[in-house]
């Protein structure tokens, strides 16, 4: 299975690819759509909607999964977040995706394990899920390689499958267990 896992901005989009298989992660390609800060809305969507459509053409997923808006004090910002969102899903709609969609607190907790972690222990995490050695990666791109690992593991329903918790799980795959 191949997901393309998207972190939804107006700024910066994050996106990730990622192979699961085997309960095996393999990062396929990642990045941020850096938006011009300088441009109306309508313009940014566009943009994050055009490469999108693009990586759903390039790499082919077959599944695409988005963190859900994120309410905090800024109504404003949560407005914006949720049209980048909209034409995220608009455009995996378009390429028949199967669209899952997680709260920031779903993903930390598939990923980390914790559901309050740090955007430093998610970074942490995926970093050592999928073998990366790279010192300079953004936390848009490592939210969203986390948002596709969290659709890997509901779309596989590893913990059902392997356990009622994490601690069944890591109990019955020791070999998953990365020590250091």
């Amino acid at each position: 299975m191949i997901v393309l896992g998207i972190d939804p901005g107006t700024l910066f989009t994050g996106f990730g690819i990622v192979r699961y298989k085997n309960f095996e992660f393999i990062k396929i390609h990642s990045g941020v759509i850096k938006l011009p800060p300088g441009e109306d809305i309508p313009l940014r969507l566009d943009i994050i909607y055009s490469e999108i459509n693009k990586l759903c053409k390039k790499f082919k997923p077959n599944q695409f999964a988005i963190e859900t808006a994120f309410y905090g004090k800024n109504v404003q910002s949560a407005m914006k977040i949720g049209y980048a969102r909209g034409v995220s899903v608009l455009a995996a709609y378009h390429n028949n995706l199967e669209i899952g969609e997680y709260s920031p607190r779903e993903v930390k907790k598939a990923v980390v394990g914790n559901g309050a972690a740090s955007k430093e222990q998610v970074q942490y995490m995926v970093k050592k899920l999928l073998g990366l050695d790279e010192k300079k990666i953004k936390f848009d791109e490592t939210d969203a390689l986390a948002v596709a690992i969290c659709h890997s593991f509901g779309m596989n329903s590893v913990l059902k499958s392997k356990g009622k918790n994490w601690k069944d799980f890591l109990e019955k795959n020791k070999h998953l267990i990365i020590n250091g």
